[in-house]
């Protein structure tokens, strides 16, 4: 059967260049170390490698969350740690206030340390952070939790300005974390503090009359209250930063076998590559060669 110049010259040509292509392909997947540069490469492992770099995207952005939440929650707890020794230190001054024994004058001094915890009290319950944003008020960052009122009688002098609102991060598939924390309910220890000292200031203070112990069994309660509340502020961060710690570590168990599946599926094998570079980069010396030998043939060559 006799083959026409022209198309065996183009059946050479396209031969040469698949294996131009093949060659050049093969040395770009060994430059990268990838076995697939292209979605036709492989369309079914491209899809595969698609899917496990989609979800290690998210891992990454859930663990980011999780890092900023404890940030966050270990700078709370500490605030929150002052308060309950700032509590505690007042709850044993009532304590000692309701001593029977104790003399006007003994009274009397405690006026400036009790108001000198109701202002480290305030001071931080209206805590910033360091983007000037109140921490304890709840969703209400830009307002001080902790509200003062000057014209107010004593006793109701103080209120709650923040809300109960919950910011809620994303930290897992369908997973979300409370990251705010609210200091509602510690008005009632101010309120009570307020009251107690504007008692201990009158002339006609007397330590065992009716009207002075109540004061101090009121602040008394007050004191276990707010002990309490901060307390359970405190226990409800811990849970948080567990939970938070085992969701970060199965995520770190999930990103590590996602990228060995990623390096599974798309790492090139240098081996293979090698040989398979090696045989085409033969075959097309060879096609040179049969092309240049052939080329100089003809019909009327003598055999």
């Amino acid at each position: 059967m006799r083959i026409a110049t022209a198309q065996y010259q183009s059946n050479m040509n396209k031969s040469l260049q698949l294996n131009q292509e093949r060659m050049s392909n093969l040395t770009q997947q060994m430059a990268t170390g990838k076995r697939i540069l292209l979605p036709s490469d492989d369309p079914i492992d491209s899809v595969r490698l698609s899917r496990l770099r989609r979800e290690e995207s998210a891992i990454d952005q859930y663990r980011e969350n999780i890092g900023a939440i404890k940030i966050r929650l270990s700078k709370n707890e500490s605030y929150l740690s002052g308060m309950v020794n700032d509590v505690t230190a007042g709850r044993d001054q009532i304590v000692w206030a309701l001593d029977g024994g104790n003399t006007p004058a003994d009274l009397k001094a405690m006026i400036q340390p009790l108001e000198a915890m109701r202002e480290s009290l305030l001071f931080s319950a209206n805590t910033v952070d360091q983007e000037k944003r109140y921490v304890f008020a709840g969703t209400e960052t830009g307002t001080a939790p902790m509200a003062y009122d000057a014209g107010a009688p004593v006793g109701a002098r103080y209120s709650y300005a923040g809300n109960l609102n919950e910011q809620r991060v994303v930290v897992g598939n369908g997973l979300t974390q409370v990251a705010n924390e609210n200091i509602a309910g510690m008005e009632r220890l101010l309120n009570a503090l307020d009251k107690t000292i504007a008692r201990l200031e009158a002339a006609d203070l007397n330590p065992n009359d009716a009207g002075t112990r109540t004061v101090l069994e009121e602040n008394l309660d007050a004191f276990d209250a707010a002990l309490e509340l901060v307390s359970g502020r405190i226990a409800a961060i811990g849970g948080k930063q567990n939970i938070l710690d085992t969701l970060d570590v199965n995520h770190a168990n999930v990103s590590l076998s996602n990228q060995m599946a990623i390096t599974d599926i798309g790492q090139l094998d240098m081996g293979v590559a090698a040989t398979e570079l090696n045989g085409y980069s033969t075959a097309l010396q060879a096609t040179y060669k049969a092309y240049g030998r052939i080329g100089t043939l003809s019909l009327f060559s003598a055999l």
